[in-house]
């Protein structure tokens, strides 16, 4: 269905990736005159340019930096740096750069019956995101409303606002990357649930990083949702122009004061969205009802029971929610017990911040770690995790600059480097029998790097499938 503000307008598809080819596509769709532009060449990219080529749109692959003449738009994938060359000819030009993410919230489509657009809950940080709106999907099912996680998750956003059946709200994960040029984006409510530094060589700095996770809560309608034990978040709260009368909200694992969400007593409580709340709380569910419940998984379920009563929904169809949702492989996944000892899956924990989160959730632990650091510093890391440690195996690449922080923070626990120049199946086998020989009985095995999985995996995912599988071959050794 062609769009009249966008029927022959001369609009560039930055990347040819997943989120570009569904955007030129789109967009051509539209009636806009689509053409992508991608620095590289590969017979991948020539494939996939083909495709679109069939269907009229223009592609442009080993020049990814000179704007297209007449250009009055381009919509950028989310992973091409503010810096790039083509960004700053559209702005020599007076070219507007949108992400996925505005071109999606552009296109919204009033729903039947109200006059108004589904409404975005929407959730960044650091780590934790995709848990949290997982979660959150699932709260709002439970809760009879036609809904999907999107965004930098399951559903493209995109496809989501163009749904031939509409949804009744979204649950929308939002990166860093897709914030920075979603400039009009205004959900109805929006978390963040913590900041640490990440992709600093993107953003330029921590600041930018922040500022940019900080655009979630522009516009807010009824809750800014922020993580108590992180007051950056917080500060991020105060700086947003929101609209009149939404509320700043924070969550928790201490009992919450009024206005917040937090535990008592083993009891997720809500003490914002009630009647007296200096008074009254409402019970939400039990800890047991979080998979797993790790502390900072506990959290996220907050933060996504906020977001939901936010919206109106009542307190037992979190509760239904929470119980009936199931998290992503290799997020702290228990893989099984080998000889009174648990091995536990927390490949995702690519950085030092979920590594954390995940070393904090057991004890006494042995702890498989290493890849690629990706400019990371890890005493931090070490030194909050130093009395969990039984023991500590290292694999891939940035091995020794966790060594070093290991000898600075934690001298006393032993540290066992896997074989250099091993990959894969070898490597991870490896690993995790050398672990078992360092466990006793009640320890875990946490599989948790604090670093990217590329110099020796796949990625995240294959590392996790071959530490299952070693875990499987050692139970049947």
């Amino acid at each position: 269905m062609t769009n009249p503000d966008f029927v022959n307008l001369p609009v560039v598809v930055a990347g040819l990736g997943v989120s570009g080819i569904s955007a030129a596509r789109v967009l051509k769709g539209l009636g806009a005159s689509v053409t992508v532009v991608d620095g590289g060449s590969g017979e991948g990219l020539r494939a996939r340019a083909a495709e679109l080529e069939a269907v009229g749109v223009a592609v442009r692959l080993g020049d990814g930096a000179s704007l297209p003449e007449g250009t009055a738009l381009i919509v950028t994938s989310p992973g091409w740096a503010p810096d790039s060359p083509l960004f700053a000819a559209a702005a020599a030009a007076g070219v507007p750069v949108w992400g996925d993410v505005e071109l999606a919230w552009r296109l919204r489509k009033p729903l039947p019956g109200t006059g108004e657009p589904a409404p975005w809950l929407a959730v960044t940080g650091t780590n934790g995101k995709t848990t949290t709106v997982q979660m959150l999907a699932s709260i709002l099912t439970a809760a009879g409303k036609r809904t999907a996680a999107v965004g930098n998750v399951g559903v493209s956003v995109l496809d989501a606002v163009l749904a031939e059946e509409p949804y009744d709200v979204l649950a929308v994960e939002l990166s860093s990357y897709q914030l920075h040029w979603a400039p009009s984006l205004r959900p109805y409510s929006a978390a963040v649930l913590n900041l640490a530094p990440d992709h600093l060589d993107w953003h330029g700095s921590m600041e930018a990083y922040a500022a940019d996770k900080g655009r979630i809560y522009e516009g807010n309608v009824v809750a800014c949702v922020y993580n108590l034990a992180d007051p950056a978040t917080e500060a991020l709260v105060m700086e947003a122009d929101v609209e009149e009368g939404c509320r700043a909200i924070g969550f928790g694992l201490g009992a919450p004061s009024p206005s917040n969400f937090g535990v008592v007593d083993g009891l997720l409580v809500d003490r914002a969205f009630v009647e007296d709340r200096a008074k009254n709380a409402a019970e939400l569910g039990a800890v047991e009802d979080v998979n797993p419940p790790a502390p900072h998984n506990i959290a996220n379920a907050l933060a996504a029971a906020a977001l939901a009563r936010s919206y109106g929904v009542d307190p037992k169809a979190v509760r239904e929610g929470l119980r009936a949702f199931r998290p992503d492989a290799h997020r702290i996944a228990e893989v099984g017990t080998v000889r009174e000892v648990t091995y536990i899956d927390d490949s995702k924990a690519t950085n030092t911040h979920a590594a954390a989160a995940s070393l904090a959730a057991y004890w006494p632990i042995v702890w498989i770690a290493g890849g690629l650091a990706k400019g990371a510093t890890f005493d931090d890391l070490v030194q909050g995790a130093a009395e969990r440690l039984r023991a500590v195996v290292l694999i891939g690449q940035d091995r020794a600059l966790i060594r070093a922080a290991l000898e600075r923070h934690a001298p006393d626990v032993p540290v066992i480097e896997a074989a250099e120049g091993q990959t894969g199946a070898v490597a991870m086998t490896e690993a995790v029998r050398t672990a078992a020989t360092l466990a006793r009985s009640g320890d875990t095995v946490l599989l948790a790097p604090a670093c990217a999985s590329m110099d020796m995996f796949t990625n995240y995912g294959e590392r996790g499938d071959l530490f299952a599988a070693a875990v499987r071959e050692l139970a049947g050794a």
